[in-house]
C-alpha cells in the first residue's frame, strides 16, 4: 500500500497532481489546499498518500501535511462519505475553519461546502465533533474530468472547469470567474481560483439565508 509519494511534480490541477517518481507516473486525486502548497511543475513534491482499493479500482489521494491526510480518513468513518466527498470538504473550508465549524456543530458553515446536504453536515458533527480535540489543539500551535470551458479561454477557462469539477454549477461557476476577472484582469490561476471560490461561498451562504 502507498502511503507516501516524493517526486518530480509533472502536471497540476485544483484537484489532481501527477508526481513522477524513479520514472513512473503516479496520478493523485488531491485538495485544493494541497493544490496551492505545491510547487512550480519540475520541482520535488512529497505527498501523504490514502491508497483506496475498490474491487478493480486502485485511486491514490494527496496531502500535504499529515492532518489533512488524518481529517480525509476521519470523513470517511462517516457513514455515506466517499473520497470524493471528502475531498470535497477539504476543498470547501481549510482545516482552521473547517475544524471548529465540526466541533462547534456549524451545519450552516459546512452545508455551504458544494455536495454536503444539511443531513450530511448532521452527521459529519455527530460522528466527528467528539474525535477532533487532538487536531484542535495542534491547530493552535473524482479523478477530474474535463469540463466544458462555458465560453471562456485560457487561465480563465482552466479555472471554470476546476471548480465545475468541485461541484459547483456551471453558470454560477462561470459568473464568478467573469466577475474577478473583471475586478483583477492580471490575476494568475491561483488567484483567479481564491477569488472565485470567496465569491461562490460567499454568495451560497446569502441564498442558505434568504431561505431559512
Amino acid at each position: 500500500m502507498i502511503a507516501h509519494l516524493t517526486g518530480k511534480l509533472i502536471t497540476k490541477k485544483a484537484n489532481k497532481a501527477l508526481v513522477d517518481v524513479a520514472g513512473v507516473g503516479y496520478e493523485v486525486t488531491i485538495p485544493v489546499s494541497t493544490f496551492y502548497e505545491l510547487g512550480e511543475i519540475g520541482s520535488e513534491v512529497s505527498l501523504h498518500v490514502y491508497t483506496h482499493v475498490r474491487e478493480d479500482t486502485l485511486a491514490l489521494y494527496g496531502f500535504r501535511t499529515a492532518r489533512e491526510k488524518t481529517l480525509f480518513e476521519k470523513f470517511l468513518s462517516v457513514s455515506g462519505v466517499g473520497p470524493k466527498m471528502a475531498i470535497a470538504i477539504l476543498s470547501g473550508l481549510e482545516p482552521e475553519d473547517l475544524i471548529p465549524a465540526l466541533r462547534s456543530g456549524d451545519v450552516a458553515l459546512l452545508t455551504r461546502i458544494p455536495g454536503v446536504g444539511k443531513k450530511t453536515a448532521e452527521r459529519l458533527v455527530l460522528e466527528l465533533r467528539e474525535k477532533l480535540d487532538e487536531m484542535a489543539v495542534s491547530l493552535g500551535e473524482r479523478l477530474a474530468v474535463p469540463a466544458p470551458t462555458g465560453g471562456l479561454e485560457g487561465v480563465d477557462g482552466d479555472v471554470f472547469s476546476a471548480l465545475v469539477n468541485l461541484g459547483y454549477a456551471r453558470p454560477a461557476a462561470e459568473a464568478a470567474v467573469r466577475e474577478v476577472r473583471r475586478d483583477d484582469p492580471q490575476a494568475d490561476f491561483d488567484a483567479l481560483l481564491r477569488a472565485s471560490l470567496r465569491i461562490l461561498a460567499r454568495k451560497f451562504f446569502s441564498s442558505s439565508e434568504r431561505r431559512s
